[in-house]
Formats: structure tokens, C-alpha cells, sequence
């Protein structure tokens, strides 16, 4: 399938304005579970790729899954390996990159992992810590992701809590990298949304033109039996 040039556009922002605000997440979940050399990982919903990176970048081998032929062509144009969907038949993962997955889309690529292999959920922190969902009225709630390693069948093996800012040059940055999100697709009327998150970020507008939008994330860790 060839993307559509609109396609083509979000997905370029979210590849060079949004993706990177995610990186302190990334980090903290590498330094958690100690990813290096040898490790296999596997990344659902691995977007444009820059997760992966960050992980051949500390020796890991890397995979991604991707269902949006428009991100998954920017994650292979940095020689990345990235796939429509859980590849079948390979040798088991060490850990699974889930971040805000559904129940059918972890549950198709917990085969993947090896036994003992680590599972990585994230999803927004508490609403109060959260600019994003909680003003700029983006995305559902919160997903329980407790109840979510219980209902998959997984072994907690303990969560953590990182601040990932929102940094954006302008607010018309800024409104370009909320949209990529796919947050706000639920509307039909595009150019109302664009208005009404214009509005709605002005009063993260510094002095100097940039906007900040301050966000905690929640991950937890589990474990294949």
C-alpha cells in the first residue's frame, strides 16, 4: 500500500516534532531492564522508529512492528527493520516494547517473547501531571495497565514514573506534532480541531514564542511465564 501525501506529511511530523518528546521514557525503560548488546527486542507500534534506534544504540537488535505504511517507510529509511505485523516463527524476543496497546494487539505479539522475557507497557501518568489529555482534551483515559498485565496473563516485575515535557518551537509546531499523535482523528471537521488546540495552547505560550506542555508517563514491567 503507498501512502497518501497527507499520510506522508503526519507521519513526517511525528517523526521530526513529536516522536523525540518520548525519548526520557525510551531511556528510563532501557536503563530499567539494562538493554545491550544481545538483547532482542521487539517494538509494537513502533512508529517512525526512533525507539529502536535508541536501542541499536546500545548494542541491541531491533524490530518493529508497524501497521501505517506512511511511518513504517520513514522507520526503514533509517535502516530499520520494521514489519506490518508480529512476525511468526522467529527466535523468541527478550523484551516487547507495548506502549498503550490493545488487548488483541499485545495478545498477538506476546508469542514473540521468550519465557521469562520482559513486557513493557506506558501510558499516561496521573491526569493532574498531564497537560496533554487533561487540558488540551486529547485521547481516552488512561489505560489501567495493571489490570492489563493481569488480564494478559503476565508476572508484574515492578513500574516507574518519568517526566516527558512537550517542548515545541511555536505553537504551530506544536499543533502539527499534537495532530500526528492521532489523538484528535476522532473529528471529522479537521479544521476545527486545529483551531479549538490553537486556542487551547496559548496559555502554554512562553515570552519567546516555544510552548511547554509538561506530562508524566507510567510504565510497567512484566514477565512471560
Amino acid at each position: 500500500m503507498t501512502p497518501t501525501p497527507t499520510a506522508t506529511l503526519v507521519a513526517r511530523d511525528w517523526a521530526e516534532i513529536q516522536e523525540r518528546m518520548l525519548v526520557p521514557l525510551y531511556e528510563a525503560v532501557y536503563d530499567r531492564l539494562e538493554v545491550g548488546p544481545g538483547d532482542r527486542l521487539l517494538g509494537l507500534d513502533c512508529g517512525s522508529g526512533l525507539a529502536l534506534l535508541l536501542a541499536a544504540g546500545r548494542g541491541a537488535a531491533a524490530t518493529g512492528v508497524e501497521a501505517d505504511p506512511a511511518r513504517r517507510a520513514l522507520a526503514r529509511e533509517r535502516l530499520l527493520e520494521v514489519v506490518p505485523a508480529p512476525p511468526a516463527g522467529a527466535r523468541p524476543y527478550d523484551v516487547l516494547l507495548a506502549f498503550s496497546p490493545s488487548a488483541a494487539a499485545l495478545g498477538a505479539a506476546l508469542p514473540a517473547v521468550r519465557r521469562g522475557g520482559a513486557v513493557v507497557l506506558a501510558d499516561w501518568g496521573p491526569a493532574e501531571r498531564c497537560t496533554v489529555p487533561a487540558v488540551l482534551g486529547g485521547g481516552p483515559a488512561p489505560q489501567d495497565l495493571d489490570a492489563a498485565v493481569s488480564d494478559a496473563g503476565l508476572c508484574p516485575d515492578g513500574s516507574g514514573r518519568v517526566f516527558c515535557p512537550f517542548g515545541y518551537a511555536d505553537v504551530d509546531s506544536a499543533v502539527r506534532g499534537l495532530l500526528s499523535t492521532g489523538l484528535y482523528e476522532s473529528s471529522s471537521d479537521a479544521a476545527q480541531v486545529e483551531k479549538e488546540l490553537t486556542e487551547a495552547l496559548h496559555p502554554y505560550e512562553r515570552p519567546d514564542g516555544t510552548v511547554w506542555l509538561p506530562n508524566i508517563f507510567r510504565y510497567v514491567i512484566a514477565r512471560v511465564p
